[in-house]
C-alpha cells in the first residue's frame, strides 16, 4: 500500500516537471543607421529668346491706289529650357541587429517504475 502512494505522487510530480521552461536569451546588438543619400544638383536656367522686328511701313500709293501692306516682324527665337537636376544617391539601409541566444532547456524527469496496464486504475483509499 504504502509503495502505491508513493508510485502516484512520483508520476505527479514527474508530470509537473515537463511544464517547467527557461526564460529566452538576450536580445543581439541594434544595427547601424543607413547613410543618407546625397542632394541632386538644381538645373541650368533657360536663354530667353530675341525680339522680333517691327515690319516695314507699306508705301504711300498714288492716287487712287490703296498702298501696300507693311511686312510683318519675325517671331523672335523660343529661348533654351535648363537642364534637369540629378537625382541625389539612395541612403545604405542599416544592418539588421543579431538574434538573442535561445535559453537552455530543462532536464527531463526519470521513467516512472512500473505503470498501470491498458483498463487499470488507481484508488487511493484514506489510512485507517
Amino acid at each position: 500500500m504504502k509503495y502505491s502512494k508513493l508510485l502516484v505522487a512520483l508520476v505527479a510530480a514527474l508530470a509537473l516537471g515537463g511544464c517547467i521552461s527557461l526564460p529566452a536569451g538576450p536580445a543581439g546588438p541594434q544595427g547601424e543607421p543607413g547613410y543618407t543619400g546625397a542632394t541632386g544638383s538644381t538645373g541650368a536656367t533657360g536663354y530667353t529668346g530675341a525680339t522680333g522686328r517691327s515690319g516695314a511701313a507699306g508705301g504711300t500709293g498714288a492716287t487712287g491706289a490703296t498702298g501696300y501692306t507693311g511686312a510683318t516682324g519675325d517671331t523672335g527665337a523660343t529661348g533654351y529650357t535648363g537642364a534637369t537636376g540629378d537625382t541625389g544617391a539612395t541612403g545604405y539601409t542599416g544592418a539588421t541587429g543579431g538574434t538573442g541566444a535561445t535559453g537552455r532547456t530543462g532536464r527531463r524527469g526519470t521513467a516512472g517504475v512500473g505503470g498501470l496496464q491498458p483498463g487499470e486504475s488507481v484508488v487511493i483509499m484514506p489510512a485507517r
